[in-house]
């Protein structure tokens, strides 16, 4: 057999090592991000034209969180902000709307001592997928009622509906543990369930 035959044979092997490892290194990357993501891993790669497009989106947010100071809140910021959601669900009972747009607005104030930039909803929903991926999308789906509500197209029940799905947000950013694996692992379902924002008192 010639030389060239070897050669064409070499180049050949290796191109097939490369792309077996090549999908190797995929197979290792898409587990990884299905696990730290979970729902929003699905999410993502729903709304994307690719999934190597999603993946990218993904890596790009945990590249983007690594450059953030995000830290947990002091007890007394703790305090604090729990009872000023305890104050919202009072206010809830007679002026919906206005307790929404509070919630809204006492999120982002829980996001910014925390360290997380909060000029723009898309952006704070992406840094915030990367440390609470079970409950952002409560936070996507309660601010959507709450703009529905402010553009008159909301009823009090979809404003019911937002109060709940930013309480799931809520009590993972208040949590002392909210940054450690085991408390990202709850569902959204649990977080929200049985909690209706015209009780005045908290459920803990």
């Amino acid at each position: 057999m010639s030389a060239w035959v070897w050669v064409l044979i070499a180049i050949a092997v290796v191109a097939v090592l490369a792309l077996v490892l090549w999908q190797a290194v995929a197979r290792r990357r898409t587990g990884r991000l299905h696990e730290r993501f979970g729902p929003e891993y699905e999410r993502t790669v729903a709304n994307a034209e690719s999934k190597r497009e999603a993946e990218a989106e993904l890596q790009g947010r945990e590249e983007r969180r690594q450059q953030l100071e995000v830290r947990p809140l002091s007890q007394a910021a703790c305090s604090r902000y729990i009872e000023a959601w305890q104050a919202l669900q009072a206010q809830f009972v007679d002026d919906p709307s206005a307790a929404v747009a509070s919630a809204d607005s006492l999120i982002q104030s829980v996001m910014g001592e925390r360290g997380y930039p909060v000029e723009d909803f898309e952006q704070r929903a992406a840094d915030v997928s990367v440390d609470h991926p079970q409950v952002v999308e409560n936070y996507r789906e309660g601010h959507r009622l709450a703009q529905a509500s402010a553009d008159g197209s909301g009823s009090t029940e979809d404003l019911r509906q937002a109060m709940r799905h930013y309480r799931a947000l809520f009590d993972d950013l208040v949590e002392p543990a909210a940054d450690q694996p085991a408390a990202r692992e709850h569902h959204a379902d649990d977080a929200v369930r049985d909690r209706d924002p015209s009780e005045e008192r908290m459920v803990r």
